[in-house]
C-alpha cells in the first residue's frame, strides 16, 4: 500500500498539488484530495497483481485512502491534475455528494455485468463520454488519453478483446480514433440510454 506522512507544514497550508499524468498521488492518514482539474482514477489489485479499478473521478470529486476500507489503494492521475488536500476532521460531506458517490459506483458496476463484451465497452465509452467528455462536432470527445489496457482494466475485459472491440465499433461509425483520443458518435441507438 502507497503510504506518506505529511509534514505539520504541508496540513496548515493545505494548498492545491500539481500531479503530472500517470503519476500516483500520495495518501495521508485523516486526509483526502478534491479534485480541481483533470481526471484520476482509484485503483487496488489482487494477489496475482490484477488491477481492480475502483471508480474514475474528475473535478470536484472527493478520493482518498482515508475513505476507503480498500488495501492497497492508489490513486493515479489520468491526466495532469490540481487537486486540493483537505482534511477529513474539517470536511462536511453533504447529502448530494454522498449520492453522485453512490451513483457513480453503482453505474460503473453495472457497466462490469454486462453479458456482451460488446455492449460492456459501448456503455463504458458512452460513461466516460458523459462524465469527461467535450462536445465536438459529431459526437462527444472523451478528453483522458486511455490506453487500451486501461480500458480493458475499467470494463473487466481482455486488452486483445477491447482492441478487437474497438476496431468494430469504429467500423460501424459508432467510435473515431485519432492518436489516443476518442470521439464517441453521437447516434440515436447508442446515445438515448442513461445508466
Amino acid at each position: 500500500m502507497q503510504t506518506s506522512i505529511s509534514t505539520p507544514l504541508q496540513i496548515q497550508t493545505l494548498l492545491p498539488q500539481s500531479f503530472s499524468r500517470r503519476s500516483l498521488i500520495p495518501l495521508y492518514h485523516q486526509r483526502a484530495w478534491k479534485i480541481e482539474v483533470g481526471i484520476v482514477r482509484t485503483l487496488t489489485w489482487l494477489e496475482d497483481g490484477t488491477v481492480v479499478p475502483l471508480g474514475i473521478w474528475g473535478s470536484e470529486d472527493i478520493v482518498g485512502g482515508s475513505l476507503s476500507q480498500t488495501s492497497p489503494y492508489q490513486i493515479e492521475a489520468l491526466t495532469d491534475v490540481k487537486v486540493r488536500p483537505l482534511l477529513l476532521k474539517d470536511w462536511q460531506p453533504s447529502q448530494e455528494m454522498f449520492l453522485n458517490y453512490l451513483q457513480h459506483t453503482q453505474e460503473l458496476m453495472m457497466i462490469r455485468s454486462n453479458r456482451r463484451a460488446e455492449d460492456t465497452l459501448l456503455k463504458l465509452l458512452n460513461w466516460l463520454a458523459n462524465k469527461f467528455g467535450s462536445e465536438v462536432g459529431n459526437g462527444y470527445l472523451i478528453n483522458c488519453k486511455l490506453t487500451h489496457q486501461d480500458l480493458a482494466e475499467f470494463s473487466g475485459l481482455t486488452r486483445v478483446t477491447v482492441t478487437r472491440i474497438l476496431s468494430q465499433l469504429e467500423q460501424q461509425g459508432l467510435i473515431h480514433r485519432t492518436s489516443r483520443q476518442l470521439v464517441v458518435i453521437k447516434d440515436e441507438e447508442v446515445w438515448h440510454y442513461q445508466i
